[in-house]
């Protein structure tokens, strides 16, 4: 009788054993499914969202890990293992890591946001944190940037998102601005008549925006205008430099000064 119970007992224990090894396995195989699928709408729905593609096979990489760990902790349970104190493990280990690696997490939230919100994209011109120039690549820890002078600029994503970031090019055209000074004896209006008449004829001058010729100050040694206008993005500099040499050569042209620094000395005359 005993060993008929003995063999009974086995049976079941077995049987019970073989029955959660197979429930364990069936939510090991449907659970690691699941969590690929998830991870692969996610990816789908990004880029229909026109998401940067940088970023949606990280963030389904980490979609899918964190849905398989949850599997994973689910099959312990299943074997009666506490999943308490393993999950207390896990967020442990996490904030170990965490702590350790702060700054390089920094970095990735930061390049996160950036790839999700986009303030600026491959190729456009931007300036940050004292920095100009075209935008080339943007990653998941840094951004790179081509400055104007011609320098390749790696600046970490936790330092690019930590300060104001001017997109140049974002809107396709730009005001430029410009002072020109001239003698307190030159004409004024002749002036403003020379430089707007250059505006007028180049053709990389937006005509549809306003050009604006001022007087902004009455300096010291000159009488400053302040010259705006119009231009593409990408005829900025063009505009800007090839401006400054037509105001030279007009204003030279037409007997308009530059006026050096000066000053007037009175002297009166002591009595011996």
């Amino acid at each position: 009788m005993d060993e008929y119970f003995d063999s009974e007992t086995i049976i079941v224990t077995a049987t019970e054993f073989a029955t959660t090894v197979l429930l364990a396995l069936i939510t090991l195989i449907i659970g690691f499914w699941l969590a690929n699928k998830v991870g692969n709408l996610v990816a789908r729905g990004m880029n229909k969202k026109e998401i940067d593609p940088t970023l949606t096979p990280v963030l389904s990489k980490i979609i899918k890990v964190t849905l398989k760990v949850l599997v994973l902790i689910s099959v312990a349970g299943v074997f009666g293992i506490q999943t308490a104190s393993f999950i207390a493990v896990i967020g442990a280990v996490a904030f170990a890591i965490g702590l350790a690696l702060q700054g390089t997490l920094g970095h990735f939230a930061s390049g996160i946001l950036l790839l999700t919100l986009r303030p600026f994209k491959v190729g456009d011109l931007v300036t940050m944190q004292g920095i100009g120039g075209t935008i080339k690549e943007i990653g998941i820890f840094q951004t790179m940037i081509h400055t104007f002078d011609g320098q390749k600029v790696y600046l970490p994503n936790g330092v690019v998102t930590s300060g104001a970031i001017t997109n140049i090019a974002v809107l396709g055209t730009l005001r430029l601005e410009w002072i020109f000074g001239i003698g307190y004896n030159d004409d004024i209006d002749k002036a403003r008549s020379v430089i707007k008449g250059l505006l007028e004829n180049n053709p990389r001058v937006l005509k549809d925006q306003n050009i604006d010729i001022f007087v902004d100050e009455l300096a010291d040694s000159s009488v400053n205008f302040k010259v705006r206008c119009w231009t593409l993005a990408e005829d900025r500099w063009g505009v800007h430099y090839e401006l400054i040499e037509q105001v030279k050569k007009a204003f030279d042209e037409h007997g308009i000064s530059f006026p050096y620094p000066q000053m007037d000395i009175h002297h009166d005359k002591l009595e011996q």
